[in-house]
């Protein structure tokens, strides 16, 4: 499907973005290998989380919709039932990460799959500690879906993390639940939290240091409550569109604000950014606030080290407001993104070039110089979601028409999309 945007006078108004995906998954996860039932207010209703439902449902947990929220019917650690097929994460990481720690703790066999991007995307980086606690998981090519897991006893154990990856980390942590004894993450940068959060909201024995999390088995979780505040990495397109188009001034609602996530802001605001926070309170264990953009003149910066997993996904909409910014902007220390849904690296580079951005690859980033004058062109999505949504955002400031190929991906993460931004239009 192709989408044609075209340049925007000015943005304005008030929104509110889906639920955040992060926090959905882990509250489906949770939900099923509980006692009693979860309550999911605010669950988005995209692909990447109903892959998670889905998933759930195939191993006999029994899953409803209506009146807003998604009820769980837990059926606690050991109550899932050996699904009769490959279970299908579809184009979801999260899923299938996360999914792999709860299954090989399983008595049973499973296979875990997706879609042909997912099949792309590395596993070995969860295979290998899973292993180490007594899961045997076999993989196509060595480290790439589909998984096949046969779990059982797994035991604790300590590990360091090669790199920040809260995916990692949860699987690992997901998998200790039915560990033996207590085990213990090292983490060399603090990555998104909303695992450990979620943890001892459920009930579980957990303790968290700035670089170590250890976590000590339980007989049992129980279904709690669960708020899911706006998504961030949504809420990214519509922040930085703000920031460019001239005279904009926009409200965005109910989104969260967990520090692990609020890097854009803080990246953002050296880069002379006016965005302002209001309306701060909680929702059970997670932070939420309104978020108040104004269109800003814009300067150069580097990002880099302790900024990156905090910002990770928000990186291709950053580099195209980079591409508007007086100055260079520099990202580095940000190789994750040639394993994301695509080689963010090589496709950010290659959509912005495309526009007429002065942007430069390297092997850990990239370089941006500006600002540069955008000319609207055909972007081509890559079958990556943020791909097809950063492209909606240049054409908004480029000149021209920008036609964007491939832009159903966008439903992956944030169905109507497009739509929400037409809206803000004044």
């Amino acid at each position: 499907m192709n989408i044609t945007m075209t340049p925007a006078a000015r943005l304005s108004g008030e929104i509110s973005v889906p639920g955040d995906k992060s926090i959905s998954h882990r509250a489906i996860m949770l939900g099923a290998i509980s006692r009693g039932v979860t309550r999911v207010k605010g669950f988005p209703a995209n692909q990447d989380c109903m892959s998670t439902i889905k998933a759930f449902e195939q191993m006999g947990i029994d899953i409803r919709s209506g009146n807003g929220e998604v009820l769980v019917h837990g059926k606690g650690l050991r109550g899932l039932s050996a699904p009769s097929g490959a279970i299908d994460a579809g184009n979801s990481g999260t899923t299938a990460r996360l999914l792999s720690g709860i299954l090989a703790g399983q008595g049973f066999e499973s296979i875990v799959d997706g879609d042909a991007s997912l099949r792309k995307r590395p596993m070995r980086r969860v295979i290998e500690p899973l292993s180490m606690m007594g899961a045997e998981i076999t993989a196509r090519d060595g480290g790439f879906l589909p998984l096949h897991i046969s779990g059982g006893k797994l035991r604790g154990i300590e590990y360091t993390l090669p790199v920040a990856s809260a995916q990692v980390k949860s699987a690992i942590l997901l998998a200790l639940l039915y560990a033996d004894g207590p085990g213990t993450i090292h983490q060399p940068v603090a990555s998104r939290d909303h695992t450990e959060l979620m943890l001892k909201q459920f009930g579980c024995n957990i303790d968290v240091s700035q670089h170590s999390i250890t976590l000590t088995p339980v007989p049992e979780l129980y279904g709690q409550d669960i708020t899911v505040p706006g998504d961030i990495s949504s809420a990214a397109f519509f922040i930085t569109a703000a920031l460019l188009v001239p005279g904009s001034y926009i409200r965005i609602t109910n989104v969260g604000i967990n520090p692990t996530r609020t890097g854009i802001l803080d990246v953002y605001r050296r880069m002379g950014a006016s965005i302002g926070i209001e309306n701060v309170r909680n929702t059970e264990a997670e932070p939420v606030a309104d978020i108040i953009v104004y269109s800003s003149n814009l300067k150069g910066t580097v990002i880099e080290g302790y900024d990156i997993p905090r910002l990770i996904d928000e990186i291709p909409v950053i580099a195209l407001a980079a591409t508007q910014a007086k100055g260079t902007t520099v990202i580095r220390d940000a190789k994750e993104l040639k394993v994301k849904e695509s080689d963010r690296i090589k496709t950010v580079v290659e959509m912005l070039k495309g526009f007429g951005a002065d942007i430069t690859a390297t092997d850990d980033g990239m370089v941006i110089k500006g600002p540069a004058n955008l000319n609207g062109c055909m972007a081509a999505s890559t079958m990556d979601h943020r791909i097809a949504m950063t492209a909606a955002v240049a054409g908004l400031v480029a000149r021209g028409e920008t036609v964007i190929a491939g832009a159903e991906w966008a439903d992956i993460s944030f169905p109507g999309y497009f739509e929400e931004i037409n809206k803000l239009r004044s």
